[in-house]
């Protein structure tokens, strides 16, 4: 009965968001220019063509396209622009044998693509992260359907010979604890975040995962002697700074206990870390494969758009080895050839 009725007002609440989030787009789309969608002539402005057109679109990565390959080949294209282009990171982790890194989040729909790609890496030492062991061993090499908050996502079965799971609780684990975890590892992943579920523990839970327990991972990480944390955060999170508090896109997901509140401390505490940094802004997320083109954007540009969690996991693992986004904010999305009006599923 309690559940049932959880699910009720979680339902309500949703209508109730979504109503507020049209008036809300409404309004700042006839009042105020400044809060509409980016154009994609503005951000053409901003940005080479490669990092426009760069990367396999959808079908077209089965005929031979190279996604890795074309990620590499944008970064060293655009090694020369000017700073305000920002290029497609390269991915070199096969000089980084011997090396270890953490995957923080491992089982989550992003975090299991980015342990895919690194245990697929050739002398690499992956430890993924997880809250239990055996149930992570059995999900992640198992593919399967799985119901996430609103979301109904097919994931693919990872090979769990290649990756070492490790117990790693964000809201229970002190940092004495996910230092021990992290030990001697040279970089780490931080794909945590907290699923809605109950809406009344919907903000302690954001708290809990996406700003305390997120903190506390950076606090380990140092003690642990990492060097390099790359973060998977969202488009918005600093909305407020730009204007953006009003936008549809802001008020439907900050609605999910203030959620990009609770990213935006985590986020400022990485940049004054001392820690060699970089923080991946994807837009919605789709679990399905890329239909559009990489398009990687500045920090604080983007209000709407979406992107395949195959593209985030590709460009998250370039971080890791690029020098040139070291300390520096992505914001990506796919480029659909016109201007971003959609945001986690929702027309803009």
């Amino acid at each position: 009965y309690k559940e049932r009725s959880s699910q009720t007002i979680l339902k309500k609440m949703l209508r109730v968001v979504l109503v507020t989030a049209c008036v809300a787009s409404a309004v700042a789309f006839s009042v105020a220019p400044a809060l509409r969608p980016v154009s994609r002539a503005a951000i053409s402005a901003r940005h080479s063509p490669l990092a426009l057109t760069m990367v396999a679109q959808g079908p077209a990565a089965d005929s031979g396209i190279d996604r890795r390959a074309a990620l590499s080949r944008a970064a060293v294209a655009a090694a020369g622009l000017a700073a305000a282009t920002f290029a497609v990171p390269v991915i070199a982790l096969a000089d980084s044998a011997g090396k270890k890194i953490v995957v923080a989040g491992a089982t989550g729909q992003t975090g299991r693509r980015i342990l895919e790609r690194l245990a697929a890496t050739p002398g690499l030492n992956v430890i993924g992260g997880v809250r239990n062991i055996e149930k992570a061993a059995k999900d992640l090499s198992t593919s399967s359907t799985v119901v996430r908050g609103a979301m109904v996502q097919k994931v693919a079965a990872i090979d769990t010979a290649a990756v070492e799971l490790r117990g790693l609780d964000v809201v229970v684990d002190s940092v004495d604890a996910l230092a021990e975890t992290m030990a001697g590892a040279e970089s780490l992943v931080i794909a945590t975040g907290f699923v809605p579920g109950n809406p009344f523990q919907m903000t302690a839970a954001a708290h809990a995962v996406d700003n305390v327990g997120t903190i506390k991972l950076i606090d380990a990480a140092k003690k642990a002697g990492v060097k390099k944390i790359v973060m998977v955060s969202s488009i918005l999170t600093n909305g407020r700074a730009w204007g953006q508090e009003k936008s549809a896109g802001f008020v439907i997901t900050n609605a999910f206990g203030q959620v990009l509140d609770e990213k935006l401390v985590a986020e400022n505490y990485l940049k004054a870390s001392g820690l060699d940094y970089t923080i991946v802004r994807p837009g919605g997320l789709k679990a399905k494969p890329p239909t559009g083109a990489l398009l990687v954007s500045k920090e604080d540009s983007l209000n709407s758009g979406e992107i395949s969690r195959d593209l985030v996991a590709d460009v998250a693992v370039a971080c890791l080895s690029d020098p040139k986004v070291k300390n520096m904010v992505l914001e990506i999305i796919e480029d659909t050839g016109a201007p971003p009006k959609v945001f986690n599923g929702l027309t803009m």
